[in-house]
């Protein structure tokens, strides 16, 4: 067992596949310890156990669309590329994606996966409504309009409040999107136009090795007006975030509009590798912190010539969620994508964390840190307050690991 990398080996856990939700109330009331095991891509220790894993894509897959309430509740262990084939064709939508259409509903809000956009919050901030398995098998139903202030602190929880089985998503009318890419777009343009360039389209992504130059992802909805962009030069053919790589696997560009579900990722449905020969890291930043931590990461552009694939920029809206990297502020997220090589990776991202630190940065709970747990908690003003929920909810720790007591444990740094 290991994760989508094959970096981080989960030992000789057993893994169980219930079929139907009663059974996996069963597994969970007679284990000792367990975890939810999603797609598995995580670079953290947040997927390890100190028991048995239970998959849940055995559970019958449901998308139960509430039109009146604009909802649609899911089973949380689908992929959203499945919950998206189930949606467009009723003339739904989700408000956004992630890069990767083939992670679990489940696995992506519990980290505080996140897609672009000036106006788009994490996956996570789209739940309305969840529903977990306890540490003793029972039922938890919990709403944002009911439960409120408990609800915002179990949505973004790591899979230490139990195993999520369904999850109310908001959704919207289907649209269209466009996406067309800029390159040699001058980092200082990046930099000096930050508002400019991500108020471009719905979603916005910037590439770069942190050179001189960078290359612009704009995914334009087809039922809004087009905000010009004056950089660059439109990309002759399809591009791969990555340079040089086979763009096969990604998403339609040279605006060819499509079905937002197969232009908001940037990689199709199935495309992407069962593993990615890569690491990753990735930190939330105050909006305002943008200008100073490009600059600053340009100024180490030598570190990162020899293990770095690209750097993704991305804006997140804030939330209310308290375990969200986003929460409370509007942010940007600066993404690493790695040679896979952690004896040179890491003093790297040491580099990068003494740089971004100060300016606010959030580490994903997915990805690498050299940060210290404290360090992180001490980055979420409602920390002591999930360390009690968890306390509450799960007093023996079933759910819980190695990565979330060195966070939230009692005996935590």
């Amino acid at each position: 067992m290991r994760n989508w990398a094959g970096t981080i080996d989960l030992g000789p856990a057993p893994v169980l596949r219930p079929r139907s939700v009663d059974e996996l109330r069963r597994i969970v009331a007679g284990s000792e310890r367990v975890r939810a095991l999603g797609a598995g891509h995580s670079f953290s220790g947040v997927l390890a156990t100190a028991g048995g894993f239970v998959r849940l894509d055995g559970l019958p897959p449901a998308v139960d669309i509430d039109a009146e309430a604009g909802t649609a509740t899911v089973t949380a262990g689908m992929r959203y590329a499945d919950v998206a084939a189930a949606l467009h064709p009723a003339g739904w939508a989700l408000a956004n994606l992630a890069s990767l259409p083939d992670l679990s509903v489940a696995g992506a809000t519990a980290t505080g996966t996140h897609g672009s956009g000036d106006t788009q919050r994490t996956l996570a901030a789209a739940v309305a409504g969840l529903e977990l398995v306890g540490p003793e098998g029972e039922l938890i139903e919990l709403r944002r309009d009911v439960d409120q202030d408990t609800f915002a602190g179990s949505v973004v929880s790591l899979g230490a409040l139990g195993v999520a089985v369904r999850m109310t998503l908001e959704i919207e009318p289907a649209f269209e999107v466009a996406q067309s890419v800029l390159t040699a777009v001058p980092l200082d343009e990046i930099r000096d136009r930050f508002e400019e360039v991500f108020g471009a389209a719905y979603s916005v992504s910037v590439f770069t090795r942190w050179g001189d130059d960078a290359s612009v992802w704009l995914k334009r909805r087809t039922d809004r007006p087009v905000t010009e962009l004056d950089l660059g030069t439109p990309a002759p053919g399809p591009l791969h975030p990555v340079p040089g790589a086979d763009p096969a696997s990604c998403t339609a560009q040279l605006g060819r509009p499509g079905p937002w579900h197969l232009r908001l990722p940037h990689f199709r449905p199935g495309a992407t590798p069962d593993t990615g020969d890569e690491l990753q890291s990735e930190y939330f930043l105050p909006r305002a912190a943008a200008a100073a931590a490009v600059e600053a990461l340009r100024g180490i552009g030598g570190l990162f010539e020899r293990v770095l694939h690209v750097a993704e920029v991305r804006t997140v809206r804030g939330d209310d969620l308290w375990l969200s990297p986003a929460y409370e502020r509007d942010s940007v997220a600066f993404h690493f994508t790695w040679v896979k090589d952690a004896v040179r990776v890491l003093p790297v991202i040491g580099a990068v964390e003494e740089l971004l630190a100060p300016l606010g940065a959030r580490p994903h709970w997915a990805k690498l840190t050299t940060m210290t747990g404290a360090d992180v908690r001490s980055r979420y003003r409602r920390a002591s307050d999930f360390a009690e929920l968890l306390a509450k909810r799960d007093p023996d720790g079933k759910f819980a690991n190695g990565f979330v007591d060195g966070l939230f444990g009692a005996g935590s740094p």
